[in-house]
């Protein structure tokens, strides 16, 4: 497939990564830094210019493309590279944008509006990441697979988890949860019975939404968000506006620090449930007054890193339970991390993975990246060729690379417990765990 990629920033940079390892990936940026960075570090074509013109398109080929991507961070020119596109062919399209109101009026659309064929918005995509890490204690990211009816969640074992230095065969009490990784110093380890968990480590668990939530009151106990939980949202960004109003769909009722007059108005109308609070969270006296630091949740959604990260150690230094930071610079996760911020979430992340989700060759229905790429969580509908097919796993498994775990599987929209004399059916939904290492070989296999 010949997919052209318009923005070269972090988005697009992930998804020509991505892809450029069994696809013909042309990316255009108008930034000659950008490009030959691009040509000295990945097999793609990087070509200067600029994006909405007709013409760079042309020497872009896009009469032959399958597909053209435009992930800049700016929504009009996204929505003007795909109505040009549309315009000299008819590749599928795909723009990144932020502002919901533009997600709003192309689902409403009859027919496809602004020449788009699936749009992908940051904000809301955010917000929902942020809303499900909050709905798991301890839990780092979250992805649902299957309608639902699976989870995968990567939590944090800290030293004082109930279950750090236990093996996997001493935490494993639940009959629908499957430990798919442990992630430690950088690496990824698919675990055995006798793996211990120690502090610090991450573990990829994959199983029903019922058994993930109990292993996550085993990792964190007492910290799963319900009505009478203190969760506070600072700054009415529209990242932290979407997550209030997510939560009040879930019957949480958070609190909104928000500086600007106006807007502060504007939200205590626009969110009913929430106590929206007009005032600087940098604060101290403040936070202070209105007892943040006994919040179990704080969630930093301002429009600068800097100031998230001073609010969110501000917030875990007054002692609030947990902190979670929006992180629009992805060089800065880290950072956040390693200054004591539980989970630091990079809206262009989160981006990337939704739109490489769409664009897998194989059969691929639901994606989740773990760990900078390290290894994915796929959702695979089986069919007749697939080396699963009619085949007990602990039969199928000699057939595929190590770094590959079956994780889940639903039939008839029922949840099958993945064990090794299991016979996997076709039409079968099966979520699997595939270290990245390996991942074109399994691809062709499944």
């Amino acid at each position: 497939m010949r997919v052209i990629i318009v923005g070269a920033g972090e988005v697009g940079s992930s998804i020509a990564a991505s892809l450029s390892r069994s696809h013909e990936v042309v990316v255009v940026d108008n930034d000659p830094e950008r490009v030959d960075s691009l040509t000295y570090s990945l097999d793609v074509l990087a070509i200067e210019g600029d994006g909405t013109s007709l013409a760079t398109l042309r020497e872009a080929d896009v009469e032959d493309a399958d597909m053209v991507i435009a992930s800049t961070d700016d929504d009009e020119t996204n929505l003007v590279v795909c109505g040009t596109a549309k315009t000299v062919d008819d590749p599928f399209t795909i723009a990144r944008v932020k502002k919901v109101d533009y997600l709003d009026t192309w689902e409403r659309a009859e027919q496809r509006a602004f020449g788009v064929d699936f749009m992908v918005c940051t904000n809301l995509l955010t917000a929902m990441d942020i809303v499900r890490v909050i709905g798991l204690p301890a839990a780092r990211d979250v992805d649902p697979f299957a309608g639902g009816q699976v989870m995968m969640a990567e939590f944090e074992v800290r030293a004082e988890s109930p279950v750090a230095n236990q093996t996997v065969q001493q935490a494993d009490r639940f009959d629908s949860l499957t430990f798919a990784a442990v992630l430690r110093n950088g690496d990824v380890a698919i675990p055995r019975g006798e793996t211990a968990m120690r502090p610090d480590d991450k573990v990829v668990v994959i199983g029903s939404p019922e058994s993930v939530q109990e292993f996550a009151r085993e990792v964190a106990p007492d910290e799963t968000p319900s009505a009478d939980k203190e969760l506070v949202v600072i700054g009415g960004s529209e990242i932290g506006f979407h997550t209030a109003r997510l939560m009040e769909e879930r019957d949480l009722r958070p609190r909104l620090i928000e500086r600007d007059h106006e807007r502060a108005r504007e939200l205590a109308e626009d969110l009913p449930h929430t106590v929206v609070m007009e005032s600087d969270a940098t604060d101290a006296e403040f936070l202070t007054r209105e007892h943040v630091d006994e919040a179990d949740v704080v969630i930093a959604a301002l429009e600068r890193d800097e100031k998230n990260l001073l609010v969110s150690v501000l917030a875990k230094q007054l002692g609030a339970e947990r902190a979670i930071a929006v992180v629009e610079d992805g060089g800065y996760v880290d950072l956040f991390e390693k200054v004591g911020i539980d989970v630091a979430i990079n809206p262009r992340e989160v981006t990337a993975e939704e739109i490489t989700r769409f664009t897998r060759e194989n059969r691929a229905e639901n994606i989740a990246l773990i760990e900078d790429d390290q290894a994915e969580v796929l959702e695979i509908e089986v069919d007749e060729d697939s080396v699963l097919a009619d085949t007990a796993i602990q039969d199928a498994v000699g057939d595929l690379p190590g770094g590959v775990v079956i994780g889940a599987i639903t039939r008839d929209g029922e949840y099958v417990v993945p064990r090794g004399d299991t016979v996997v059916e076709v039409r079968d939904h099966v979520v699997v765990f595939v270290d990245s290492d390996v991942l074109d070989e399994v691809s062709a296999k499944l």
